[in-house]
């Protein structure tokens, strides 16, 4: 999931260590978050959206399927 967690942090002058931190978890883990390896979970998808006063919406990137085409049939 793309994600605007980076350009939050560096808004408010966070390292990932510093984030990791304030949201209990590891910076490992804020690593794999804003690289898109790794989908947060709720509580920590909150905690970000709280600490940085910004919606779920706003500081992650949601894809519709409808237009990813993954379930697009193809016409043989």
């Amino acid at each position: 999931m793309k994600n605007n967690i980076r350009i939050y942090r560096a808004i408010h002058n966070l390292t990932q260590e510093e984030l990791a931190r304030k949201i209990s978890v590891t910076r490992k883990t804020v690593n794999s978050i804003e690289g898109g390896k790794y989908n947060p979970s709720i509580d920590v998808a909150y905690k970000m959206a709280k600490l940085f006063n910004v919606t779920i919406e706003e500081l992650c990137c949601f894809e519709d399927e409808e237009n990813t085409g993954e379930n697009e049939k193809v016409d043989e």
